[in-house]
């Protein structure tokens, strides 16, 4: 059993976005964190989702101010973290760096992508004692 604490320790674990199925339109986010958290400060979270192309459609990374902008898709006061270009290769890695919620969303198409495609979470990181 590995320990944790606010200032980091090597048994912090990254996390891919989705697991296999990645960061993609139409994907269950909500279940995908009850089923792998809990999760803990200075824990990485890895968004990987393809490039733009003429098959694939592009996807973003923003972090969204509170509970009400994540209820509602306001991507009006949010912070882009990954931009489309981001998520390929290794993907893009957010550290959970404080003890508060965090608030995902994609932000492509005016929002559409989080309001109708489900691609929105957040994660409340704990701050230890360890990984279970």
């Amino acid at each position: 059993m590995g320990f944790t604490c606010a200032q980091g320790h090597p048994t912090s674990k990254k996390f891919i976005v989705g697991g296999s199925d990645h960061w993609r339109y139409g994907f269950n986010y909500t279940d995908w964190v009850f089923n792998n958290g809990p999760f803990y400060v200075n824990d990485t979270l890895v968004f990987k989702y393809d490039p733009p192309s003429k098959t694939t459609f592009p996807h973003s990374v923003y972090l969204l101010p509170n509970l009400r902008s994540f209820m509602t898709c306001d991507l009006s006061r949010a912070e882009q973290v990954a931009t489309v270009a981001q998520g390929g290769g290794e993907g893009f890695e957010f550290v959970l760096k404080n003890w508060w919620p965090h608030y995902f969303a994609c932000g492509e198409h005016d929002g559409l992508h989080c309001k109708e495609g489900m691609m929105k979470f957040f994660v409340m990181p704990l701050l230890g004692p360890y990984h279970g």
